[in-house]
């Protein structure tokens, strides 16, 4: 398993990884198959949205800032549950298609690793399927 390394400045973000993973797939020589991106994180996760406007990223956080409140008297000791919910919603995994050593993805859209607890540096673990 091979992974690369995200880090983030802030503590809510969404980080386009789309370059990463491309070079990731040019650098193994990969031609054909599906490849398989996981975040080991509970307070992180992973999604493919569009990369034109980076106004999206900021309206899908923005709404999640809102839906779920950091403040929300939750029970858990860190201050952290609302990145855990957050995670759960979004999910920490992805799979895309890949054909002759391109990323299948639709003309706006993007990778993005989404960071609720941050600033960390954190991992995404791929692996390919042929």
């Amino acid at each position: 398993m091979q992974y690369i390394t995200v880090k983030s400045d802030l503590r809510e973000s969404f980080i386009d990884i789309t370059p990463q993973v491309e070079r990731f797939i040019s650098s193994n020589g990969y031609k054909d198959g599906v490849l398989y991106l996981f975040v080991p994180h509970t307070t992180a996760a992973i999604t493919i949205n569009e990369n034109a406007d980076p106004s999206v990223q900021s309206d899908i956080n923005n709404f999640l800032r809102k839906l779920i409140p950091r403040d929300s008297n939750f029970k858990h000791l860190e201050g952290n549950a609302d990145a855990h919910i957050k995670s759960s919603i979004i999910g920490c995994e992805l799979f895309v298609l890949v054909e002759n050593s391109k990323i299948l993805l639709g003309t706006w859209q993007g990778i993005y690793f989404c960071e609720f607890d941050g600033p960390r540096s954190r991992k995404v673990y791929m692996r390919f399927l042929d």
